[in-house]
């Protein structure tokens, strides 16, 4: 297993990904073809910038990529010919963020991989990740183009299924998935919805 997580880790620097989360939505993007060239893309819980910078590298030159998180990203600015990108330092449980996404959208697709500092309780944990997962799911429902795409993740801890139920009420298809390269420890889970319903 150790083996694994290093080889990801790994991964990702001989790649130039500040983490190795990058490798999950490669996975998704893979699978589900999540990321088109020219879309407009809110990264929520951004920080260190894997899942920004690999979304740029997706866009040919078009489009935007919109990050929120309360650090800074880590990788480098995009280069010359780059799609756009903008970062806003804060809470995404803030009002004056939201409006600050808002005046950037809508959106083709809003992805989701933030998650609360771990107390090493799974309850509170996952009633922690709960909360974001809600407020991700609050964003995408509000800053979403019809027809667009949410992904959000949480930690399993019973409730998901309600999140994934709203999710189902809200988009035309809705699913839960795990990538590989999710630690096999680790109780995330990815909840995806496709077709933002009008």
């Amino acid at each position: 297993m150790r083996r694994n997580e290093d080889h990801f880790s790994r991964l990702a620097r001989q790649k130039g990904y500040p983490a190795r989360s990058v490798f999950k939505l490669q996975a998704m993007q893979a699978r589900f073809k999540l990321i088109r060239s020219g879309d407009r893309v809110l990264d929520l819980g951004a920080a260190p910038g894997s899942w920004s910078q690999y979304c740029l590298q997706l866009l040919d030159g078009r489009g935007l990529v919109v990050g929120v998180d309360l650090n800074e990203p880590s990788f480098h600015p995009p280069s010359p010919g780059a799609a756009e990108y903008r970062f806003v330092l804060g809470d995404l449980f803030a009002a004056e963020v939201e409006a600050r996404l808002a005046e950037w959208g809508p959106y083709d697709l809003v992805l989701s991989d933030a998650a609360p500092r771990t107390s090493g309780s799974p309850l509170v944990d996952s009633q922690a990740s709960l909360q974001i997962a809600d407020r991700a799911l609050q964003l995408a429902c509000r800053l979403l183009k019809t027809g667009g795409s949410v992904v959000v993740k949480v930690f399993q801890g019973g409730e998901e299924g309600t999140l994934l139920e709203r999710l189902r009420g809200g988009f035309s298809q809705a699913r839960a998935f795990k990538p590989e390269a999710s630690r096999s420890e680790s109780r995330e889970v990815y909840l995806l919805g496709f077709g933002r319903k009008a």
